[in-house]
């Protein structure tokens, strides 16, 4: 309730140790997975832990009162795997909150059987399969992946026991320090999402790293990550990239797509940074964890040799970043201030000749300057200036870097090339929390995840509806066509069927009318007006042009004739197999300027679908220009998913050609995200070409691939809420929940889920409360929420939690007569489902000025009626024992109300939904 349920494991007041008999001295154990256990002994007895370690050997007899002393928060438990069981159950009998179960070889069968004991005994399970986990700032280490680490404010979770301690062993050499380590194995009961979810609400933790190897949930992995990366700056390194490409595929784009493309884009929207290397893992922590403010690609090069600023400036390239040029105004301010040889044109190139006072004066301009949102300074030792093994001059400038740290909240980093000489250089600035680098090229890419991870914060911010402000759909028609297409136990939709399903949604497309014979396709030609196209028109042939079904700038009457029998006739040849329904008959689309584009869908296990932008046309394959993006989209993701593909470049005017209309680009995107949102029998798609121009976007060809709609997720709650989008990793924004109110006493207000934007609202909200009405909700005195619990409060996922908000608008003229109208949050209903994903704990909060106005009980009724169409059996919720007010609304609504065992100040309400 005021914990994370992970509380009682990774910050127990007590630990309970089963880990067997220690050997007799002098003794070593004789199998590894002894070794395994003696070392999880000597670990939670060797690094000073202030809370209370208890040892008990479940070998040993003695008096049920003697054991019930043995209760603890943790249970550790290092046993040969026939011992586990009956140890978990006496754990569980203990009433311990939490177990660790330390070890390997565990099928998983067997852990589903430890898992079922945990949830019988309602303790929360890490392992097995484990190495376990420390906890550095408690000087705690409970399993055995090394020596403690030092303590710091990086967490690190990690799918690989092996990776963990040598990651560890990594750190140790270079300083790097943790809140949390955690060394996750397969077929855990705690997974991976449940650990990022702890550690966006832990207060010691302040950037989290995560090696990932698999995901089992990608709705709930999304949940966790875009909870923790929103609230902390979030790297992860995954292994097992491999080729995209799937020789199955039945339509192109999901032949260029590769499941690691699709985990990109998932890491991309939740708002994560992804690197390649655990080197590259730390250094990228490190730099977001400074916690510098938002920034754009403009990096600036301050550097004393040419050579190295070339480098950097190379990298700057290669990964998308901008070189950050200084305006005249700065140039002509600094220039006076330099060595004569100093160069200002691209790079801030010092000279040689530069001493400290230059770096100083260089950072401090491309600080100020507006055209730069980060600065990395480069020096090479000059062996001329080296006064023996270390470099004066090289301290000197790290000095002048370090004073200049915070001066303008921009990323400064350093890199002091060589090694002996500029040593103590380095660790000044690593002292003073400057990222310092040995190589140009590593410190820009550590820029580039900077500057990464704000462009996918302002994605993650993105919650767009399921359906967009434009026309509505005709989702019953759309619905129609695939029941008719299912119905024949086909999954691949003919080009009339495709184009059916693309206008209802109103995507502009081409005229395509069906011909059964050569005079029929004569008589459409005819009646379109030449060119025309023919196209072969089968359910079995996955692409035309493979067996030369497609024929472009047909001219004649004559012609379209003749072309339908030889089309025919070539393909009954090539595929004598193949189903024929006819030859699809369009006129050919009039842009000779146009750009071909394509726009597609792929389903991609486990974040389902994935909607597909780049190049189109008969190379699509061989160029594989592939840009993507979870749904559901908004205009301002549909254009930044343009932009990211390479096709982009071709869209500006040129050559003779116009400016291809973007907007009409991205409503046809956005169209796409409404179908992927609306029928979740969708699994490929190809729209390809679409052709662009100046005048609009219109689609000549498609192709779309189905099947059965399914049950959804499993385990996934089975309610009207859900039963819509169980398809998508990321839920849309419930736009269907918003209600307009009367108030008691007059005047109206709007009810809807609560969106990110509404963090300044909600924190006018809390600030405007009585000091006793803020302790009430929040058991605390701060006047107002603190940043990184704004933050949660207003970003949430949908699929786990709901918060409604009550607004009211007023309207007040000013002093030159104008009508401005201003809207403020009055009252917030959330609940946020436990992890046992049965049940949720709620909250309230009204305004004091609208008090007795009947808000609080409606918002109530709202949150719990949203509670339970999700599924939810149970509400659950803490009041403090002398806020009468809301023990009498929840009794008027129904809760039972009830002591609190842990603390006697709250009374526990709970209600079966």
């Amino acid at each position: 309730m005021d914990k994370h349920f992970l509380s009682p494991l990774f910050a127990p007041a007590s630990i309970l140790a089963m880990t067997g008999a220690p050997p007799a001295q002098d003794t070593a154990p004789a199998d590894p997975d002894a070794r395994l256990r003696q070392a999880v002994r000597e670990a939670l007895a060797a690094d000073g832990y202030a809370g209370l370690v208890r040892h008990l050997d479940t070998q040993e007899s003695g008096t049920l009162a003697e054991l019930a002393q043995s209760r603890a928060d943790l249970a550790v438990i290092a046993l040969p795997p026939a011992e586990v069981p009956a140890a978990l159950e006496i754990a569980g009998r203990l009433a311990c909150r939490c177990a660790l179960v330390v070890g390997r070889g565990f099928d998983a069968a067997a852990a589903a059987a430890l898992q079922k004991i945990a949830l019988r005994e309602r303790m929360s399970l890490l392992g097995p399969n484990t190495l376990g986990f420390q906890c550095p700032p408690l000087k705690l280490n409970a399993g055995a992946v090394g020596p403690l680490a030092r303590s710091g404010s990086l967490a690190l979770v990690s799918q690989s026991g092996a990776l963990t301690s040598a990651m560890l062993d990594w750190a140790r050499r270079n300083g790097v320090g943790f809140s949390a380590v955690v060394s996750l194995g397969p077929h855990g009961g705690i997974d991976i999402a449940a650990v990022l979810d702890y550690f966006a609400n832990d207060p010691r933790t302040q950037g989290v790293i995560v090696y990932l190897e698999g995901i089992a949930d990608g709705r709930r992995f999304m949940s966790a990550l875009r909870s923790a990366a929103h609230a902390k700056p979030t790297v992860v390194l995954k292994a097992g990239r491999r080729p995209a490409g799937n020789q199955a595929a039945q339509t192109h784009s999901r032949a260029i797509v590769g499941s690691d493309d699709v985990f990109d884009a998932a890491l991309r929207r939740a708002g994560a940074v992804r690197v390649d290397s655990f080197v590259e893992l730390f250094s990228a922590a490190k730099c977001l964890a400074s916690r510098y403010r938002p920034v754009d690609r403009r990096l600036a090069i301050v550097t004393n040799g040419g050579g190295p600023g070339v480098l950097a400036a190379d990298r700057v390239n290669q990964i998308g970043l901008q070189l950050g040029r200084l305006s005249a105004p700065s140039v002509a301010a600094l220039q006076p201030l330099l060595p004569a040889a100093a160069s200002l044109s691209d790079l801030i190139d010092l000279s040689e000749d530069a001493d400290a006072e230059a770096y100083r004066a260089a950072i401090d301009a491309a600080g100020r300057d507006r055209e730069v949102d980060g600065v990395l300074a480069i020096y090479s030792p000059k062996p001329a200036l080296a006064a023996g093994p270390a470099d004066a001059a090289a301290d000197a400038v790290a000095e002048a870097v370090v004073r200049l740290k915070d001066a303008h909240g921009k990323p400064l980093l350093g890199c002091w090339m060589g090694d002996a000489s500029v040593g103590p250089a380095r660790e000044r600035l690593n002292e003073a929390g400057v990222p310092t680098f040995r190589t140009p090229e590593a410190a820009v890419g550590a820029f580039g995840n900077i500057a990464s991870f704000y462009r996918n914060q302002q994605l993650l911010q993105q919650t767009p509806p399921p359906l967009s402000a434009l026309a509505q759909p005709d989702i019953q028609g759309a619905r129609i066509v695939l029941e008719s297409v299912l119905a024949e136990r086909r999954q691949v939709l003919t080009e009339m069927e495709s184009k059916t399903l693309l206008a209802a949604f109103h995507v502009p497309v081409t005229q395509t009318l069906l011909a059964r014979s050569p005079h029929e396709a004569m008589m459409i030609a005819t009646q379109l007006g030449f060119p025309v196209a023919l196209k072969i028109d089968s359910p079995d042939i996955a692409h035309k042009s493979d067996v030369q079904g497609v024929a472009l700038n047909v001219l004649t009457a004559a012609g379209a004739r003749d072309t339908y029998a030889d089309m025919v006739e070539r393909v009954r040849r090539l595929q004598p197999q193949a189903r024929i329904n006819g030859v699809t008959v369009q006129k050919m689309a009039r842009a000779r300027r146009g750009r071909e584009v394509h726009v597609g869908l792929v389903s991609e296990p486990p974040f389902g679908p994935v909607i597909v932008f780049g190049a189109g046309g008969t190379m699509i394959e061989l160029i594989g220009d592939r840009a993507m993006e979870l749904p559901p989209l908004n205009q301002y993701l549909a254009l930044r998913l343009i932009e990211r593909s390479r096709v982009a470049a071709t869209l500006a005017a040129g050559r003779g050609a116009g400016a291809a209309d973007l907007q009409a680009l991205a409503q046809v995107l956005l169209r796409v995200s409404e179908m992927v949102c609306e029928l979740p029998e969708l699994r490929e798609m190809d729209i390809n070409p679409i052709i662009v121009d100046e005048h609009g976007a219109v689609a000549v060809d498609a192709r779309i691939v189905v099947g059965s709609a399914g049950a959804g997720v499993p385990g996934r709650p089975s309610g009207a809420a859900a039963a819509g989008y169980h398809h998508l990793a990321i839920l849309p924004y419930p736009a269907g929940l918003e209600r307009v109110w009367p108030l008691r006493g007059g005047g109206e207000a709007t009810v809807r889920a609560i969106r990110p934007d509404d963090a300044s609202m909600l924190q006018d909200l809390v600030t405007r409360l009585s000091p006793q009405s803020r302790y009430f909700r929040f058991v605390s005195s701060f006047h107002q929420l603190p940043p990184s619990m704004l933050a949660r409060f207003a970003l949430i996922d949908y699929d786990r939690e709901m918060a409604l908000v009550a607004l009211t608008k007023t309207r007040a003229a000013q002093d030159d007569g104008a009508i401005v109208e201003t809207e403020r949050i009055v009252g917030v209903s959330r609940y946020v489902t436990n992890p046992d994903r049965a049940s949720c704990e709620f909250s309230l909060l009204v305004a004091d000025d609208f008090a007795g106005r009947g808000l609080g009980s409606r918002l109530m009724e709202a949150i719990m009626q949203v509670a339970r169409d999700k599924g939810l059996t149970e509400m659950q919720g803490l009041v403090l024992r002398e806020n009468a007010a809301m023990l009498e609304l929840v009794r008027r609504l129904g809760f039972t109300v009830q002591a609190f065992p842990d603390d006697p100040d709250f009374r526990l309400v709970t209600h079966a939904l």
